[in-house]
């Protein structure tokens, strides 16, 4: 159906992070490629893992993880914003 970047657990949280990752700002920041459409999919796909794993009862959350990395892959300190609550 989908796939989601990553998902993980803190202070019964279920989190589903889109990962975006920029060189620069140039063509615009990262949570902007996360659009109505990609949203979307990632509640469709985060519903059936919630439907394949009913024994996680944890409040579900969509956050977004910025990656910049200036120098691409060669990146020694990528700037991260992570945004929690980034869509419902």
């Amino acid at each position: 159906m989908g796939e989601i970047d990553l998902i993980g657990t803190k202070d019964g949280i279920l989190a589903f992070v889109e990962v975006k990752t920029r060189q620069n700002g140039r063509f615009g920041e990262g949570r902007e490629f996360v659009d109505k459409r990609k949203q979307e999919r990632i509640r469709t796909t985060a519903q059936y893992y919630l439907l394949e794993h009913p024994e996680l009862l944890l409040q579900p959350r969509f956050d977004v993880a910025e990656i910049t990395a200036h120098d691409g892959t060669a990146t020694k300190e990528p700037i991260i914003h992570y945004l929690e609550n980034a869509f419902y």
